[in-house]
C-alpha cells in the first residue's frame, strides 16, 4: 500500500507525566505494536477515545450527562481526515446512522494517535457486513476491591468450557484488574444472538463458580465478585482494543496474553514502555485469533435449552 508521511503535532506535549511521556512516545509505542493493533482493528467500525491534552491529575471525559471533559469519544469521522481513511457505515440503536474510522494500514492509527487517541474501540463486526458480528467477546467484570486472581480463575473455567464446545478463546487484560476472551466466529447471526449466547456461557460459568460468578445485570444486586458482561455485545457496546492504553498515569495497556501466562501476570506488567520489548521478543499472542471461524451453535442451543433472553436494544 505505499508509504505514508503522518504528521505529529506538539511532539513533546507531556501525555503521561508521571511517567514522563510525551504525545510521541505514545505515537512510537503504536508503531512498536503496529502488527498487533492494526490486527485488532482492521477494517472494523472503531470509536476513538481521545486525550488531545494527555493524561493528568483531575481529567475527565465528556459523557453525555455532562459533555464538559477533557477527554471525548468520537463516533463520527472527523473533520479534516485524509483522503486514505476509510469508514464503515454503522447504524446505532437510536436509528441514527454515522460514517466511522474503520482502520486499514497502520498509518490510520498514527493519525488517530496525534489526534490524541490513546484507547481505540471496535466493533465486533467487519465493514464488509456491520450487522453480523465476526467476534464473540466474553468480558468478565470485577466488582471494586476484587483480586485479579480471582478473575483469572474465573477465566480459566471459561477456557475449560469453550474447550468441551470444541471452541478456542483468546485472553487479554483490559489495563485495570478485568480479562477479555475474544474468540472469531462465522458472521451469521444477529447481535440478539451473540448476547444470548455470552448470557448462557455466564449462566454456566455461575452454576461451576458460584462462589464467583454472576450474570445479574444490576450492579448493586451483585453478590459475587465477578460479573460476566454480556451486554457488551450489544450493538454500539464497545470495548478497548488490544494494546490500547488505558487513561491512568500509569499508561498500562489492554495486552493479549497466553492462557498459559495469566497465573503469573499482573496487569501492571503491561504497560507503555514494556510492552514494544515484549512484543519484539514475542510477537502477539492473538496472532491466531483469525485462523478459524467458529459456530455460535453450541452456546445458542445451550440458551435454548434454558428459555434465556436479553433486554431489547434501546
Amino acid at each position: 500500500m505505499g508509504r505514508r508521511l503522518v504528521r505529529v503535532s506538539s511532539p513533546d506535549k507531556p501525555y503521561f507525566p508521571e511517567r514522563g511521556l510525551t504525545k510521541l512516545d505514545v505515537v512510537r509505542y503504536f508503531l512498536a505494536v503496529g502488527e498487533g493493533i492494526l490486527r485488532a482493528l482492521r477494517d472494523r467500525p472503531t470509536m476513538l477515545e481521545r486525550w488531545p491534552r494527555g493524561v493528568f491529575a483531575g481529567a475527565k471525559i465528556a459523557t453525555r450527562a455532562d459533555n464538559r471533559g477533557d477527554a471525548f469519544y468520537q463516533k463520527r469521522l472527523p473533520a479534516g481526515a485524509p483522503s486514505w481513511v476509510r469508514t464503515a457505515h454503522i447504524t446505532f440503536p437510536s436509528g441514527r446512522s454515522a460514517d466511522e474510522v474503520a482502520p486499514s494500514e497502520l498509518a490510520v492509527v498514527a493519525w488517530a494517535v496525534n489526534l490524541g487517541t490513546l484507547r481505540f474501540h471496535p466493533w465486533p463486526v467487519s465493514r464488509r457486513d456491520v450487522e453480523r458480528p465476526d467476534q464473540l467477546r466474553v468480558d468478565l467484570d470485577p466488582l471494586p476491591g476484587v483480586g485479579f486472581d480471582q478473575v483469572v480463575s474465573v477465566a480459566h473455567e471459561v477456557r475449560a468450557f469453550l474447550d468441551e464446545l470444541g471452541l478456542v478463546g483468546y485472553p487479554k487484560t483490559t489495563g485495570g484488574r478485568g480479562l477479555h476472551v475474544y474468540l472469531t466466529i462465522e458472521p451469521r447471526w444477529s447481535f440478539g444472538d451473540c448476547r444470548r449466547a455470552v448470557l448462557a456461557l455466564g449462566r454456566e460459568m455461575q452454576r461451576r463458580r458460584p462462589d464467583l460468578v454472576t450474570t445479574t445485570w444490576w450492579r448493586d444486586q451483585r453478590d459475587r465478585p465477578v460479573f460476566v458482561d454480556y451486554n457488551q455485545m450489544a450493538r454500539d457496546h464497545t470495548m478497548s482494543s488490544a494494546y490500547s492504553i488505558r487513561p491512568t498515569p500509569a499508561a498500562l495497556v489492554s495486552a493479549p496474553v497466553g492462557w498459559g501466562e495469566l497465573d503469573d501476570a499482573q496487569p501492571e506488567d503491561f504497560d507503555v514502555t514494556t510492552m514494544p520489548t515484549r512484543f519484539a521478543e514475542r510477537g502477539d499472542p492473538h496472532a491466531g485469533l483469525d485462523d478459524r471461524a467458529y459456530s455460535l451453535e453450541p452456546l445458542l442451543e445451550l440458551a435454548d435449552r434454558e428459555d434465556l433472553t436479553v433486554p431489547p436494544e434501546r
